[in-house]
Order: C-alpha cells, then sequence, then structure tokens
C-alpha cells in the first residue's frame, strides 16, 4: 500500500476544466455530469453514477444554500483564488474503507477546474493509522469547500463497510453470511447496501418490490402465518417470499406452505438449531434478534444461512478519516509530472 505521492493505481482526470465536455451552455460548473472515466468505475461497483452524482450536488447544496452569495465564507475570505494545493484523505484509524470514489464524485461537483487524482487504495481493502486513501490536487478552495461533504460520505460507508467486515470475519469458515436489512438513512441505501458489500456482506432487498417479507403485522392482519403466505404467493406467484416465525410450530406450517426463506426471530442457538433440523433443507433460513459479534459463530453454526443485522446500517459507528493539505513546499506544481 502506498503512503507516498507515488500512486499504485491509475491518475485520473476530472472536473469542469478544458477536458469537459459540458461546454459553454451550462449555466455553471456544476451543472456538468461526472468525468466519464469515474461514472464507470461507480457502475463497475454496481453503483449507478446519476444518483451518486445527485448525492453529491444534495450533500453540497446542504452546506452551501445557507451561505452569503452562495459562498464558503471562510475559505474564499483566507484562500486566494488562483491557489492549488494537494489534499490527502487519510485514515486516522485502522479499519475497511469504502466509498472513496464517492468521495471524489463530491469533490468532482465542486471544482471550477481540473483536478488530478492519485488513487492509493481501493475500496474494501484494510487500512491501518496514517495510511493516505486518495490525493487530490486541484483548486484549493474548491478542495476545502468538498472536504465535509466527502468527509461525511467516506467515514460513513467506511464505518458499515468495517463493521460488516468484523461480523464476516467471525463467520468465516461457516456456511452463514451476515446480512443487511432496510434500515438504513433515507436517500443512502444504495451507498449503504454498497458499503456491507464492500466489508465482505450480502444484501437483503433493496426495496419493498424486491422480494415479500411476511412479518408479524402482516400475520395479524391476515389472520395467521399461513394465510399471510399463501396470500402473497397467490398475488406475486414469481416473487420470492420470506416469512418470519416466533415459534417452532409457525415455522412448521410456513415450510409446508412452501416458503423460500424463513426468518427465525429471537430464537436461541439450540432452538435455532432445532428448526435447521425441521425445515431439512427445504428452505433458507436466516437468524435475526439477540445477535451480537459474541454469538455469532455459535448461531452460524446451527446451519443458517444468513444473521440478518440491522446494525450494520444504522449504528454502525464511523472509521475516522481526515484530510490534509500538504504543505506548500510539497504540493506538485500544476501540470508537474
Amino acid at each position: 500500500m502506498s503512503t507516498t505521492g507515488t500512486p499504485e493505481l491509475p491518475l485520473a482526470d476530472s472536473g469542469c476544466g478544458d477536458a469537459c465536455g459540458c461546454g459553454d451552455e451550462a449555466p455553471d460548473a456544476m451543472a456538468c455530469g461526472l468525468d466519464p472515466s469515474l461514472a464507470g468505475l461507480l457502475a463497475d461497483a454496481g453503483l449507478d453514477p446519476v444518483q451518486v452524482e445527485d448525492i453529491a450536488h444534495l450533500a453540497i447544496a446542504e452546506d452551501m444554500e445557507f451561505s452569503p452569495d452562495a459562498v464558503d465564507v471562510t475559505t474564499v475570505a483566507t484562500i486566494p483564488e488562483e491557489a492549488v494545493a494537494t489534499a490527502d484523505f487519510t485514515a486516522r484509524q485502522a479499519g475497511t474503507v469504502a466509498g472513496l470514489r464517492v468521495a471524489e464524485a463530491i469533490v468532482s461537483v465542486v471544482c471550477t477546474d481540473e483536478f488530478e487524482v492519485e488513487r492509493h487504495v481501493e475500496d474494501g481493502e484494510r487500512v491501518e493509522a496514517g495510511d493516505v486513501l486518495l490525493s487530490i490536487t486541484t483548486r484549493t478552495r474548491d478542495l476545502l469547500t468538498a472536504e465535509r461533504s466527502a468527509l461525511n460520505v467516506l467515514c460513513r460507508l467506511s464505518g458499515i463497510a468495517t463493521a460488516t467486515r468484523a461480523w464476516a470475519d467471525a463467520l468465516e469458515g461457516t456456511g452463514a453470511k451476515v446480512r443487511d436489512t432496510r434500515k438504513t438513512t433515507p436517500g443512502l441505501r444504495s451507498l449503504e447496501k454498497y458499503a456491507v458489500r464492500t466489508g465482505g456482506g450480502v444484501n437483503h432487498r433493496m426495496s419493498l418490490a424486491d422480494a415479500a417479507l411476511v412479518k408479524d403485522n402482516h400475520v395479524v392482519a391476515a389472520g395467521g402465518v399461513a394465510q399471510a403466505f399463501k396470500a402473497v404467493r397467490d398475488a406475486f406467484p414469481d416473487v420470492a417470499v420470506e416469512v418470519e416465525v416466533d415459534t417452532l410450530h409457525q415455522l412448521r406450517e410456513v415450510v409446508e406452505a412452501g416458503a423460500d426463506l424463513i426468518l427465525l426471530d429471537n430464537f436461541t442457538p439450540g432452538e435455532t438449531a432445532e428448526a435447521v433440523a425441521i425445515v431439512g433443507g427445504r428452505a433458507l433460513l436466516e437468524s435475526s434478534g439477540r445477535l451480537t459479534l459474541e454469538n455469532a459463530r455459535a448461531y452460524a453454526e446451527t446451519g443458517v444461512d444468513f444473521l440478518a443485522v440491522g446494525a450494520l446500517t444504522h449504528s454502525s459507528p464511523i472509521l475516522d478519516i481526515g484530510l490534509d493539505l500538504r504543505d506548500a513546499a510539497d504540493a506538485p506544481a500544476r501540470g508537474a509530472e
């Protein structure tokens, strides 16, 4: 892993400088789309570049819309307009990084000049405190205006990836996978679920239309767990149906009815092992509730397929990452090799 100015990964040009295709008709720099090479990297990661760009604009607008004349007043007052600097995104603690290309996209929507990127690591890599993750050279004002928005997202996603990696490590060697839920931050679901994948977990449904999940309130409304399952199966025969059960009696009902996946809610490890024996491979099984890193392996070793952990996205602490401007003497001259 490189922590010097020599990148291990390709340099990329982004921003709205001379190479930008938006032309003179664009009302401002933020009207331009993401650099095609960056958009391609996002797409390769399973992210929608248009959605990422929308999130980037929203994050910046949140910081700028209440500023006098829509400028970063501190930065404009203290930094000469023509100043150029290199900023290093640096890990302050060990963890698994996620969201580097998203952070790059956020910086790019602010930039009024081209910028150069040195990509030292990739999402999913384990990093140590002090590792330089990403370096960007562009106008100093633009770097400082985008700093907090880029770090907010990068720290958040890296925190989720780091937490997920801990669960994935705990389950290593078993047949079980840690899986997320829909307990995500509004507007950031695709990014947070990407961070789960980056950390070694797998995704549950992205939306209510992807698959059916019959929970306790559906059971009450339908008059029983088997009735609720049948209603969904009849209405949407081609959709996978998962059913939440609280007892082994309910489990027997839904496995006989043909559920594709059964969620074992608040079962003990012993009850979970009994459920695995009852199902006998006729459906996938997912444990939920009572799960901790300390008991995760005990649940996994019963033979369940998934451990559902909502805390991955609703409670993971951030990974501390900072942005540091290099001293002027260390910053490369514009156009230097």
